[in-house]
């Protein structure tokens, strides 16, 4: 578990991926233009040394997934959010089944989450219950932007949309993660558009809609949606490596984020692989406001409000029991791998200081 001034802080990385872009997989121009859009994103934010080279970045296996996750990384449980694109790739880029397989490897590290989109019609529907009664998910990742057909993108607001988030609360799948953020070469940027979370959160108040990269660059428009909709979620993937490059703007960021969702409604995401937790906690966690951002938001950014970031509030969304969870993992075949045992997880003590 991650120290940060003698505190032991439980993360949970809300948004990761176990992706395939190689070339073998690739089937139309778009997945090699979305693979780049990504590369592009990694080497823009990543510390230098800590870059990957694209053929690294194409694929990965599980055991560094689970090293630069667990071993290095200081995550303690990652959420896998599934995005198909089976325009793209042959066999998908980052597969609900393939997630899967990680979460049951690794039942007390990995949440698997499924996907849907409305397009798929009857036959979505039927997926959308295979998913939860082979994986019991509670929680879905939506992807309004991917391409189908003709169609190159949907709302959440659509009556197609609606009969799918009815079937989520039926099945008792709470979670709703929509990418709502900078779009993805070939993709359209109106279709990542945050507006159709309004309506949908209000018609489905039982459901919680995560907004992952909180609505970037529209964090205006998603703020104030998020201020009037209780059960609306900003998850900070993509928004966190600022905190490393670009320190100040990661202060306004959060400043609106804690005035107007408050410090319960935040959700900390590494994008994985996109980028490595590593030093995206470090950064996070070191991160402070500055004294106008202080002064003028009425916030602070202090070592409570970091841990529910950072954690506790998607062990909230998914029903972690944070305690016996810590002391389960202590012992783990991943913590006795990487030497973890013995409550040391994370930086010695201070580093973080």
């Amino acid at each position: 578990m991650y120290r940060y001034k003698g505190e032991d802080v439980f993360v949970v990385d809300g948004h990761v991926h176990h992706w395939d872009a190689s070339e073998e997989n690739i089937k139309h121009e778009g997945g090699e233009q979305f693979i780049q859009c990504f590369y592009d994103y990694h080497t823009g934010f990543t510390p230098e040394d800590r870059q990957w080279t694209i053929d690294e970045y194409r694929t990965y296996d599980t055991d560094r997934m689970v090293s630069d996750l667990f071993g290095s990384g200081y995550v303690d449980v990652a959420v896998t959010q599934p995005t198909h694109l089976d325009e793209f790739y042959e066999e998908g880029f980052n597969r609900v089944d393939t997630n899967a397989e990680l979460a049951e490897q690794y039942p007390d590290r990995f949440v698997a989450n499924g996907r849907f989109d409305p397009r798929e019609g009857e036959e979505g529907l039927e997926e959308l219950e295979r998913q939860k009664a082979e994986y019991d998910i509670t929680g879905v990742k939506v992807y309004t932007a991917e391409w189908r057909g003709d169609s190159k993108g949907w709302r959440l607001d659509s009556e197609e949309a609606f009969e799918y988030l009815q079937k989520c609360v039926d099945l008792g799948i709470e979670n709703i993660h929509a990418h709502k953020g900078p779009t993805i070469r070939p993709l359209n940027k109106d279709a990542f558009d945050v507006a159709d979370i309004d309506d949908a959160a209000t018609s489905f108040p039982d459901l919680n809609f995560v907004v992952e990269h909180i609505g970037l660059p529209r964090l205006d428009d998603f703020c104030w949606i998020a201020a009037q909709e209780p059960n609306v979620y900003g998850g900070l993937a993509v928004a966190a490596p600022f905190a490393q490059v670009r320190p100040k703007k990661f202060g306004e960021i959060l400043g609106e984020l804690l005035f107007w969702l408050g410090e319960d409604r935040i959700l900390f995401g590494s994008d994985y692989a996109i980028w490595e937790p590593e030093w995206l906690i470090e950064a996070v966690m070191t991160a402070e406001l500055t004294p106008e951002q202080r002064a003028e938001y009425g916030v602070e950014f202090d070592l409570e409000t970091k841990k529910k970031v950072m954690g506790e509030n998607a062990a909230e969304l998914y029903d972690i029991d944070i305690p016996k969870r810590a002391d389960t993992l202590q012992d783990d075949a991943i913590s006795e791998e990487f030497g973890l045992t013995g409550g040391d997880i994370g930086p010695e003590e201070g580093a973080a200081d």
